[in-house]
């Protein structure tokens, strides 16, 4: 079974709605609403068609599908600018040093500070793999080939790029974190805030959260256990962004206080050792293992491989994932090991 990446189509749109009832909340990128995953797959559609090889304020959508039945299993984003609809928020962990000579005493407080700091920084999420398929590798297949990507269209992305992890949610669904900072102040649940933002966008939090920092020791030990901590099923997510060279950075999620890790996107490894080269052959018996990838923008796909590069730096492949991408010998590939 051979599974492959491609660029969404609008035909999708249901494939993608039966992921999102499974996600389980907290997902702000795979809202589980038809009509906002169709202005999704709309606005992926005109990134794919545009023709001006800068940067913009674009969504690329993929989805993972199996090349055998069509069947669609797994989807991932690439946001190429945030913070242009309306603010990035994030919060900061910052520490406040203060001293007093009369009591020979320092103290130092925690703060959360409400920042914007990561606007035009590009994005990579969505990434969401249907319970059913999350063996074998196709995770990182999802998660670096979004790194083919970027390097496939570099001129398309930021200098800077960053990935949000989703944050610890209790199991009636519930954030401790939210009910024990921004719950206090919107009146909502979690999964209300979070929807809506899903929806609408969050503008909200621009209206009405405070601007003032929030000292941690103030808060429930339950919301301050959680601050940059990645809910259970992310965990695997985190050591694979720190592998590309991510790094936490203080930046956590304002709605779950999951973590945010940052990056220079050149500084990215699957992007800073990915490289193209010319097909010599589509027949290989046994090579190095690899993500391979071809097609720009809408034609975009890519799959796991054998690759051989030879000295005239040229690349063989196996026929199952020339098959899979559609290629031939002579055409341009782009590979990274596995």
């Amino acid at each position: 079974m051979t599974f492959r990446l491609r660029a969404a189509q609008i035909g999708d749109l249901e494939h993608l709605y039966e992921m999102a009832k499974l996600t389980g909340g907290g997902f702000t990128n795979l809202p589980a609403d038809r009509a906002a995953l169709t202005r999704k797959l709309e606005r992926a559609e005109e990134a794919f068609a545009r023709t001006e090889n800068t940067l913009g304020d674009d969504v690329f959508t993929l989805v993972l599908e199996n090349s055998e039945n069509g069947q669609v299993r797994g989807t991932c984003q690439l946001f190429t600018q945030v913070g242009q609809q309306w603010p990035f928020y994030s919060y900061r962990l910052t520490t406040l040093t203060q001293h007093s000579q009369e009591l020979d005493r320092t103290v130092r407080a925690e703060l959360l500070s409400l920042v914007t700091d990561l606007e035009g920084s590009s994005e990579v999420g969505g990434l969401f793999l249907h319970p059913g398929e999350r063996a074998g590798g196709l995770g990182l297949l999802l998660a670096r080939s979004r790194y083919l990507f970027i390097a496939m269209h570099r001129a398309r992305f930021a200098d800077r790029i960053l990935a949000e992890l989703r944050g610890v949610i209790d199991d009636r669904g519930g954030s401790p974190f939210w009910d024990g900072v921004a719950g206090r102040f919107f009146g909502m649940t979690f999964q209300e805030a979070d929807y809506f933002n899903a929806i609408n966008g969050n503008q909200f939090i621009a209206d009405l959260m405070p601007k003032h920092p929030v000292y941690i020791a103030m808060l429930n030990g339950e919301a301050r256990k959680v601050i940059g901590v990645p809910h259970p099923s992310g965990r695997a997510a985190m050591r694979m962004l720190e592998n590309e060279n991510f790094a936490y950075e203080g930046y956590v999620d304002i709605f779950d206080g999951g973590p945010t890790m940052t990056t220079r996107t050149d500084s990215v490894k699957s992007i800073a050792e990915a490289a193209e080269k010319t097909l010599s052959a589509t027949d290989l018996d046994d090579g190095e293992r690899a993500l391979v990838a071809t097609g720009k923008l809408g034609e975009f796909r890519s799959a796991y491989g054998m690759r051989h590069i030879g000295d005239d730096g040229t690349i063989a492949i196996d026929a199952e994932c020339a098959e899979a991408l559609g290629v031939a010998k002579g055409d341009s590939v782009w590979s990274v090991a596995r």
